[in-house]
């Protein structure tokens, strides 16, 4: 069955499920979404929500939002990319929040903030994107992600502090995948999906930050070619078995990682969290069912004695749940053991970032339960 994956190259998100695709060898063809039949039969079942990646299937089920794809297959082939056991499960979802939703600053501000580099390679894709004859509609909508960018975050307070995090979490990563070929071993999880999204398609294509990645971090770079090959792609790991390390080990390099990556995104989480919270207090009438939009406001934290001001995002708790919903699920002797792994890691406050409201999903949306 051959199915219709709605994207862009240039696209974040659509790098997720694409790299899914790939790995799980499953039988697809990439189309572009400025087409009548996307307008009228696709758009329609995803929600009415334009947004990449979606998929239709021949059957035509329509499946809306990369995470959602993933949860679809992995329902269908008995949670292929799913590590069994607690501490790597839990990471892998704590690292598919991580690439959803963590790493949406750097990736914004490396392709918006050098347009001397990026600007014609942008514009490319951008163009491409538009219906026949209304190309120069490309230029508004390339302002209006670049304004995107700055919601964010990325403005010109703040570079400096976003280039030097994202600067040593690369040198993290490239720590890491020079010692293991994904980040649990010899075969991607859920985390690797949701990391891939803003690594190759903002931070690993765009010229700016490709050339960052390709001169400073060979193995980082060597990882986003492997998940973008349907086989494991092992070169380099001659020892490799394709499989996750055995005995729900847990790299040094990987707990290095996420201590780097946890300096924004907990003050970030609980910034947000606290905003969140608030505009649902002030939503009396919300009823079950409603979209949760994908931003309800600004929340205000600061790193390394610098302010940021970026937009509260409920996906991020969304995505969240579902690491907390893992933690809770264990049995206590496991629970104890992931517990200490996040303390190690800087990440355990993330366990008790929630919302007062839930949010599910309905007609290809997020709602608020």
């Amino acid at each position: 069955m051959t199915i219709t994956l709605y994207a862009a190259p240039q696209s974040l998100y659509s790098g997720r499920a694409r790299s899914y695709l790939i790995k799980a060898g499953l039988d697809y063809r990439e189309q572009a979404f400025n087409t009548q039949h996307y307008r009228e039969n696709v758009l329609p079942k995803a929600g009415g929500r334009q947004s990449l990646p979606t998929i239709e299937m021949e059957d035509g089920t329509v499946v809306r939002d990369g995470a959602a794809i993933i949860d679809y297959f992995e329902a269908q082939n008995g949670g292929a990319f799913s590590p069994r056991t607690p501490k790597q499960r839990v990471l892998s979802r704590l690292f598919d929040a991580i690439g959803a939703e963590g790493l949406l600053r750097p990736a914004m501000h490396y392709r918006w903030n050098f347009d001397d580099l990026n600007l014609e390679f942008l514009r490319f894709y951008f163009e491409a994107l538009m219906p026949a004859g209304m190309r120069d509609r490309a230029e508004d909508v390339m302002n209006q992600m670049r304004r995107g960018g700055e919601a964010f975050g990325a403005v010109a307070e703040t570079f400096e502090l976003v280039e030097s995090l994202y600067e040593a979490a690369l040198e993290r990563l490239n720590d890491h995948f020079g010692a293991q070929p994904y980040l649990l071993g010899g075969r991607p999880c859920i985390g690797d999906f949701g990391m891939i999204a803003p690594l190759y398609g903002h931070l690993g294509r765009d010229p700016k930050p490709l050339a960052m990645m390709q001169a400073s971090a060979h193995e980082l770079f060597r990882w986003v070619e492997r998940m973008n090959r349907p086989e494991p792609d092992l070169f380099g790991f001659p020892d490799a078995e394709a499989d996750y390390l055995p005995d729900d080990e847990i790299p040094e390099t990987l707990i290095a990682l996420l201590k780097q990556l946890a300096v924004d995104f907990v003050p970030e989480t609980r910034a947000a969290a606290a905003t969140i919270n608030q505009w649902l207090a002030d939503q009396a009438d919300l009823e079950p069912g409603t979209t949760a939009e994908r931003t309800v406001g600004f929340c205000s934290f600061e790193v390394d004695g610098v302010t940021v001001n970026a937009i509260a995002q409920p996906y991020r708790f969304f995505m969240l749940a579902r690491v907390q919903a893992e933690v809770a699920g264990l049995a206590d002797g496991d629970r104890t053991d992931v517990l200490a792994l996040l303390e190690a890691c800087g990440m355990s406050e993330v366990l008790a970032m929630t919302l007062t409201r839930p949010i599910g999903r309905s007609n290809n949306l997020e709602v608020w339960e």
